[in-house]
């Protein structure tokens, strides 16, 4: 049995990355789970992943909270309908305009001050580096960095950022989240649809490489396929 006062907030967009940590998350703490809509393009299917992935891993405590600064603010793809969703193969080795600037930050804010009314010491997030799309917000020493912010702005100092996937390639998510028995089949990663992924934007594509060097089959419907 976990005890009560063993608790850890995860950081549950809805996507594969997430959908992991927050399996994990589960399998050593009681769990809470914070989702997070800041006007993103397929925000209403990410937040039907996010509560379908609780139901399926027993997550009662959530929180879901809108960030109306980050679609004002704009700049990016995912917020701003008047900048294209690139397809993978238009994006280069500069940081993509489907980046949300400073995202991150907004998001670990909110789990901080959840996790100190709740007395949660671990904060879990999906960030991943390894073959991904090169968001600055992504890296390990953001995590460092930010991890010193909450050990010095806390009431206590013991809240820890961790990232547990944070040095993995996508094809070992999948491994792992199979392994795992992760609701693989809940997630939703694609940056522009939200009936069936569209196969061809940045996140698809990494997604369905992930799968396929993985040997296994993506459970979620698509537009079009990698090939």
């Amino acid at each position: 049995m976990v005890e009560s006062r063993q608790r850890a907030v995860v950081l549950l967009s809805g996507g594969m990355d997430s959908c992991v940590c927050a399996t994990l998350a589960a399998r050593e703490y009681q769990t809470a789970a914070v989702h997070i809509s800041y006007g993103q393009r397929t925000e209403e299917r990410e937040k039907r992943a996010f509560l379908g992935i609780c139901d399926r891993l027993g997550i009662h405590d959530r929180l879901l909270v809108r960030n109306d600064a980050l679609r004002a603010i704009g700049g990016s793809a995912l917020t701003d309908t008047n900048i294209k969703v690139p397809e993978a193969l238009e994006i280069g080795r500069e940081v993509p305009v489907t980046y949300v600037p400073f995202r991150n930050a907004h998001f670990l804010a909110v789990a901080v001050s959840w996790a100190e009314v709740l007395g949660a010491e671990k904060i879990y997030i999906g960030a991943v580096e390894q073959d991904s799309s090169g968001y600055p917000d992504c890296r390990p020493e953001y995590y460092r960095a930010f991890n010193e912010v909450v050990r010095t702005g806390t009431k206590d100092g013991k809240i820890e950022i961790v990232t547990p996937l944070i040095g993995l390639r996508k094809s070992q998510i999948v491994t792992r989240g199979l392994e795992l028995g992760a609701p693989l089949d809940l997630t939703w990663s694609c940056y522009s649809r939200e009936d069936r992924a569209c196969g061809v934007c940045d996140s698809c594509v990494l997604r369905l490489r992930a799968f396929r060097d993985a040997r296994a089959e993506d459970p979620i419907p698509y537009a079009a396929a990698l090939q």
